[in-house]
Formats: structure tokens, sequence, C-alpha cells
């Protein structure tokens, strides 16, 4: 079984959105190890919110920004591999360009080869393009990789036909298709994401981060959240 994570930055921050809050990182390790020590290939994604959201400021331009969020996703993976490495993984980080010495330039041969023997593998950087996000990044991680299925651990606990912090009627789907989540444009993950993972069959989870062992538990197939279906 080999599965992507994505996490966003926002959810692994401090109260105030920045920086990381290490109790929550250290849980997301934890369950982590459960599903490696069981056998399952776990790479992961991490969004950069947590350092800069590039799209809020119509200042600066959108590549440059993009640039500085793709740096943001690095630091991301640099830190949480670290606080995994403490927790008794091994890991690896890949980004589709040169960053000296921090990290290794993807490939798919050698991304394989560090999940043979049981690491964990972060894919930082993105695309390593402008004018794609983390959603995409990931989708084409995961479509190189052969990867079962995408699970997107959030700060809301799954899918809404709505936003459920503005509607408290919203309604929540066990279930839903990739197409209706394009149709209705219900923002699992980006258009250009979604459309990915429908040409390609590629399911998802989403479900929220902070449940207990929600990670684990999606790791086993056991989603509280939403079931994407291709």
């Amino acid at each position: 079984m080999r599965v992507l994570l994505k996490l966003s930055g926002e959810a692994l921050a401090k109260k105030d959105k920045s920086g990381y809050d290490e109790a929550i990182v250290k849980e997301v390790a934890r369950q982590v190890k459960i599903s490696v020590d069981e056998g399952t290939e776990v790479g992961i994604v991490i969004g950069g919110g947590n350092y800069w959201r590039g799209r809020s400021s119509n200042d600066i331009d959108r590549t440059k920004a993009d640039q500085i969020g793709m740096l943001a996703t690095i630091m991301n993976c640099i830190y949480v591999s670290e606080m995994f490495r403490s927790a008794g993984m091994k890991t690896e980080i890949f980004t589709p360009f040169a960053c000296g010495t921090m990290t290794k330039l993807f490939s798919k041969d050698a991304a394989n080869e560090c999940f043979a023997t049981g690491k964990v593998v972060f894919f930082a950087g993105g695309t390593g393009h402008p004018y794609f996000s983390t959603d995409t990044g990931i989708v084409l991680r995961a479509i190189e990789m052969d990867a079962d299925i995408i699970l997107l651990a959030k700060s809301i606990d799954g899918v809404y036909d709505s936003d459920p912090k503005v509607n408290p009627n919203a309604k929540k789907y066990d279930e839903v298709s990739i197409q209706e989540v394009i149709d209705k444009k219900l923002a699992v993950v980006d258009l250009t994401a979604s459309i990915m993972c429908m040409e390609n069959r590629l399911p998802m989870a989403v479900f929220g981060l902070d449940e207990e062992n929600s990670i684990a538990n999606a790791m086993k197939g056991i989603i509280t959240g939403t079931r994407v279906t291709v």
C-alpha cells in the first residue's frame, strides 16, 4: 500500500497560524510511524501557508510570490522530516529543483528506492513552477509514484456542499465522486488537481487532522471524513 499524505501548513501551525505547533507535528509523526511500521509506504506533501500565502498580496509579481511559496514548503518539509526522524523513522526530501545539499533532486527511481527501504518520502517545492498549487503537486507526484490514494488531512473534517463556517446547515458528504466535486466546485483540491485525479482515476479521502488517530485510521482505510471516488 502506497499513500500520499497532504498536510496544510496552517494545520501544523501555532494558534496565530505561524510557525509550528510542536505537539501537533509530534502527533502526526506518531500516527504515521504506526503505518510505516506496518509496512505502508508513505509520501508527504506539506503546504506553505504558515509562512507565506502569496495570492493574498497584489503588490508582488505572481511568479515571485509562488517561488517564495515553494521555498516555504521546503522549510516545512525539512522541519517535519526532522521531527519524524526524532520519532524513529528514516526520511528523504525531494525537490523538483536543486537546493544544495538540503534536499535531493526528484527522480521516480530514487524515490522508489527510498520507499523500498522503508523511508518516508517528502515531496517539497511543489511542481517547481509558478501558477501550480501544492494540490497539483501532490496529485502529480501521486500519479508518478503509482500511489493507491491521496489522503488530505485538513482543519475541516470532510467535504461539504457549502462552507460550514458560514452555513451551519451545510451538508457533509460521506462519499462524493470527483466528477461531482468538479461540477459543483466543492474545492476539495483546485480544479487542475481535480481534473488530473479524474483522468488518472486516483481516489482521495478528506478528514480532520485534529480528530483522534485520524491519520493512522485513514491509512488503514477507516475514513471518518469524506471519500472522493473516481
